[in-house]
């Protein structure tokens, strides 16, 4: 076991020295794996912050429900008190007509618009939430507007409104911006194992009588892969860590305006930065990036000698 450790300490010993012996060259790959790694964290970076700017809002799709203004109290009651046994139901809520001429005249610029009219124009309502409209898909819209086309055949009600297209097209942006970050981040990862491999493959050219000699002598593949791989995954760690630096130095300047914005709201909402198991996990997938192009690199070339 410590002969083990021993020579992985080399290898990592070894592959330190390498970095340090081209500092140039090392910190420019760095800096090219850090900004092609930035681009999908930023991404995703930023549609976790519209994710949580949109958490108080109630995405899930509903079903308003109108009555006849000539419909009794009674009537709505119990048209409210059926639906509330309804099985497809997962939730209900009453909204008189008082009330809602109550919300409306809080809404800023209309309060003299409804202080002129001689009676209540609006109708008793119901807001119905099903047990399957919260599910996205094709199964779950249709159960909400089968469901509304029951409602709408009942007398008492005048029009029911089910908002599930809305609710899909925003579903739908969010997988599509989903699938776009991913994609840019695979097309990525290719790009860095491709940087890794031609690195590793320069440094095995430059030591490529040394390799030869050390074969010769009996030294074994595992030997000679060791202190390449360790390349590999140094450079993988520097590029995570610089795309840290350039996603926090642009959330700090993007949150320069978002502080101005958010004031015009009367909200204190602040881009945040990656978690730091999100964090942990980009430097992580950098430095596997780097070790997989080594050993791509280092399994091509020792095929060669």
């Amino acid at each position: 076991m410590r002969s083990w450790l021993r020579q992985h300490r080399r290898a990592l010993a070894a592959a330190l020295a390498r970095l340090a012996a081209q500092k140039g060259a090392a910190a420019l790959n760095a800096l090219v794996i850090g900004i092609a790694l930035a681009l999908p964290a930023g991404g995703y970076t930023l549609l976790e912050n519209l994710r949580a700017a949109a958490g108080g809002v109630r995405l899930e799709p509903q079903i308003s429900v109108f009555l006849r203004p000539e419909a009794a109290r009674a009537e709505a009651e119990a048209l409210a008190a059926r639906l509330a046994r309804e099985p497809r139901v997962r939730e209900l809520r009453f909204v008189p007509r008082e009330q809602a001429l109550k919300e409306l005249q809080a809404v800023e610029g209309l309060a003299e618009l409804v202080a002129a009219l001689e009676k209540n124009p609006l109708p008793d309502a119901l807001v119905l939430r099903l047990h399957d409209a919260a599910a996205s898909g094709a199964a779950a819209a249709a159960t909400l507007e089968a469901f509304a086309a029951e409602l709408r055949a009942l007398p008492v009600v005048a029009d029911v409104q089910a908002d599930s297209l809305w609710a899909r097209r925003l579903a739908a942006l969010a997988v599509t911006a989903r699938q776009a970050i991913a994609l840019l981040a695979a097309l990525l990862a290719f790009g860095l194992v491709a940087i890794t491999f031609n690195t590793v493959r320069l440094q095995m050219l430059t030591q490529r009588s040394e390799i030869e000699v050390a074969k010769l002598i009996g030294a074994t593949d595992a030997f000679i892969r060791r202190p390449f791989f360790y390349l590999g995954a140094l450079l993988g760690i520097a590029g995570g860590l610089l795309a840290l630096a350039i996603l926090w130095a642009s959330i700090a300047i993007l949150n320069t305006g978002v502080k101005e914005l958010a004031s015009t709201y009367g909200s204190a909402f602040r881009l945040r930065h990656l978690s730091g198991d999100a964090a942990a996990t980009l430097v992580l997938f950098s430095a596997v990036l780097g070790w997989l192009g080594a050993f791509l690199s280092v399994s091509n070339h020792l095929r060669k000698i």
